[in-house]
């Protein structure tokens, strides 16, 4: 199987879509917002032709009042893998989303259920606390982890199970890295090249209509903690459509939003998949 990960707009779509016309694959999502049947627009989810040409899976598979964490997508990636494979295609599972691909090859971590109090109490702390809460208890991940929703998993991991996530991290298992013959590349970008793709790409969604999709989220009248109700772009288009703000800040805040996720994505990818090969958005060398 293949694996093509890296920052958001690097052009891994393309990649993904080139390698399987060349190989007669089978493209698998690992994208944890492209599986929202809801934001195909705002997602940047393949288009239609390109999901025609060669076959896509786990694309727009969810609805936005489910959630579909790494566990759950991880079962469902490993059944399409299987698939894939007996129809004899070969999979290539392509996405940013970390988590996800974490889960999926190296297996997921037996961690107890969550205390409800406990997590009632760390999803209450502001950002800042909940950082200095975690770096009392567990400093490495404290540095190491940059998104605030996965520092309140952490500080909610260590203080009701009394183990440190890397602890249950490091007893995962059902992993299909040592189960099967994976060939993963990063496929990223210089910041400024990125920047540009990731400009040029909002632009092109706006142009499509990603506000009128916004929307239509906004009448399934979801709970604002919704997974897909927190996508990159729907809080600050949103917030524009209730006219809590204008277009032109609502747009620039999701091209900061975006421009920050890929950074925090570049340094994930840098630091947990050291021994893949990197290449830019041209095609792949596998």
């Amino acid at each position: 199987m293949v694996v093509i990960a890296g920052p958001t707009a690097a052009g891994k779509s393309g990649v993904a879509l080139g390698l399987a016309r060349r190989l007669g694959g089978t493209i698998i999502n690992a994208d944890a917002s492209q599986v929202y049947a809801d934001l195909r627009i705002l997602s940047a989810r393949p288009s239609a032709a390109d999901e025609a040409a060669v076959p896509h899976r786990l694309y727009g598979v969810i609805d936005g009042a489910d959630t579909c964490d790494a566990a759950r997508w991880a079962v469902m990636a490993r059944a399409e893998i299987t698939a894939a494979i007996a129809a004899g295609s070969v999979p290539i599972v392509t996405g940013g989303s970390g988590m996800y691909l974490r889960t999926l090859l190296d297996g997921i971590a037996p961690v107890p259920p969550i205390d409800p109090e406990v997590r009632a109490e760390v999803r209450a702390l502001d950002p800042a606390t909940a950082r200095a809460a975690l770096a009392a208890l567990d400093p490495a991940a404290a540095a190491r982890i940059a998104d605030p929703q996965r520092v309140a998993r952490a500080l909610e991991v260590v203080r009701s199970s009394g183990r440190r996530l890397s602890e249950w991290q490091a007893a995962a298992t059902g992993g299909l890295a040592a189960e099967a013959d994976v060939r993963g590349q990063v496929v990223d970008l210089p910041r400024p090249d990125l920047h540009a793709r990731i400009d040029a790409r909002l632009d092109a969604m706006l142009a499509a209509g990603a506000l009128d999709e916004v929307a239509a989220l906004d009448r399934c009248e979801l709970p604002a903690d919704a997974a897909v109700m927190k996508a990159l772009g729907v809080p600050p288009l949103l917030a524009h459509l209730r006219g809590e703000i204008d277009l032109a800040t609502a747009i620039e805040r999701t091209r900061l939003d975006t421009r920050h996720y890929a950074k925090r994505q570049q340094t994930w990818f840098r630091n947990q998949t050291r021994d893949w090969p990197r290449t830019g958005a041209g095609d792949i060398g596998l």
